[in-house]
C-alpha cells in the first residue's frame, strides 16, 4: 500500500523539475530546489513510495520513427452498468494502438487516442471492436491533421490550491 504524504513547496518544486528532466542528477536537483543532495535524495524516495511518481522515460518523436495516424475517438456504449464499463476498459486496455483513454462527462462515455500506421489500421482495430462486441453503440472518429503542441509537464505548483 503506497503511504500517503502531504506535499510541501520543495516537494512540488522536486516534482515539476523530475518532470521537466527525469535524467538530472541528484545534486543538480538539489541544488535547483534549494537542498543538499542527501535530504533531496529522501525526499524523491519518498515521493515514488507514496506513488507521486510512477516512473521516468523519454519522449519519442513518432514521426522520426515513420508515418504516424494519431486519432481522437469518442465512444458511446450501449448500456451503462458497471460490468458494461468494465469490460470496455478491460477490452480497450489489450489494444497497443489505444494510448490514452478517459471516462468522460457529457455527450459521450469515453474519448480514446489511437496512434496507428494509418487510417486502414485505426478502422481495422475499430471494425474489431465491433465485432468483438465490447458495447460501443457509436462512435465519432477525428483525425489529427497537424499537433501544434504537446505538453509533457503539468503546471504542478500552480494545480494546489493555496493553503
Amino acid at each position: 500500500m503506497k503511504e500517503r504524504c502531504k506535499l510541501d513547496r520543495i516537494d512540488l518544486r522536486i516534482l515539476s523539475h523530475l518532470q521537466k528532466n527525469s535524467r538530472i542528477t541528484n545534486v543538480q536537483l538539489a541544488d535547483a530546489v534549494g537542498l543538499s543532495a542527501s535530504p533531496c535524495l529522501i525526499r524523491v524516495k519518498r515521493l515514488e513510495k507514496a506513488g507521486f511518481i510512477s516512473g521516468y522515460g523519454a519522449h519519442i518523436q513518432l514521426d522520426k520513427i515513420g508515418v504516424v495516424q494519431t486519432v481522437f475517438t469518442e465512444v458511446t456504449l450501449s448500456d451503462h452498468r458497471r460490468e458494461d464499463f468494465a469490460r470496455f476498459e478491460d477490452h480497450i486496455r489489450r489494444i497497443d494502438q489505444v494510448v490514452e483513454c478517459h471516462l468522460m462527462s457529457g455527450g459521450y462515455d469515453y474519448l480514446l487516442k489511437f496512434v496507428t500506421h494509418g487510417v486502414a489500421e485505426y478502422q481495422a482495430l475499430m471494425e474489431q471492436m465491433l465485432e468483438n462486441k465490447v458495447g460501443i453503440e457509436k462512435y465519432f472518429s477525428y483525425l489529427v491533421i497537424k499537433t501544434a503542441m504537446v505538453k509533457h509537464s503539468y503546471p504542478i505548483e500552480s494545480l494546489l490550491d493555496p493553503q
